[in-house]
């Protein structure tokens, strides 16, 4: 684990932790072993916005394992409160929460991983967490980090471009550009050499500048 509690950075090691969950004893590193995992927070069971959030991730469960992605979600009530609330879930979002709802009621890991806010508004002075979205990849590194407030609903959307656009960099050493979309142009890394792109784009690029060089998706397709 590295970096400050509460003050985690991109490509800090997640802190691994255990806890009791929907699912059972749950530990972070044997749960999301060798694959990506969003990790996201409600305030708490039993409210609208969050409602819909969970059944949104749930419709969205099949999409992320096409990206050999896992969900999770966290907030500070018990694994008892959390039972009783899907049921409420699955019968107004129809859908099957098929993923972990993790128990944090002494809020240890909500500290840990700095999901409190006490000056933001409706988190009754930090006592309820902000929504925090955390996509870890399989080496346990965080490669985003997002934070709602309590009354705003999340994108989905705009987590999964970003979880198909951190994988295409992985594999391809392209970026990107401002509002990309599955399927369209991305860019060739600054740190990758005309002579080093010949190889890795043999069907060639469009330079518009020598540091923006435009080519077609690699794999545009494959996980839509």
């Amino acid at each position: 684990m590295s970096g400050v509690p509460g003050y985690l950075r991109l490509g800090d090691a997640a802190p691994d932790f255990d806890a009791d969950s929907t699912i059972g004893a749950f530990n972070l590193y044997k749960f999301k072993e060798g694959s990506w995992l969003v990790l996201f927070s409600h305030p708490g069971d039993y409210t609208p916005v969050c409602t819909t959030e969970l059944g949104l991730t749930a419709k969205l469960v099949p999409d992320l394992a096409k990206r050999n992605t896992k969900a999770a979600a966290i907030s500070v009530d018990t694994v008892e409160d959390h039972h009783g609330w899907v049921k409420d879930i699955e019968e107004t979002q129809s859908c099957t929460v098929n993923y972990p709802i993790i128990a944090d009621p002494d809020r240890r890991i909500a500290e840990l991983y700095g999901m409190l806010a006490p000056n933001s508004p409706m988190t009754m002075a930090g006592k309820l967490t902000v929504r925090s979205v955390f996509i870890i990849d399989p080496a346990n590194k965080i490669r985003l980090i997002l934070t709602y407030p309590a009354a705003t609903g999340r994108n989905f959307n705009e987590i999964i471009r970003v979880l198909d656009g951190l994988q295409l960099t992985d594999e391809h050493k392209v970026a990107t550009p401002g509002n990309w979309q599955q399927g369209e142009d991305v860019v060739i890394l600054p740190t990758i050499s005309n002579e080093d792109a010949k190889g890795l784009f043999p069907e060639g690029w469009k330079e518009l500048k020598p540091y923006l060089r435009l080519v077609s998706q690699p794999g545009a397709g494959k996980k839509e």
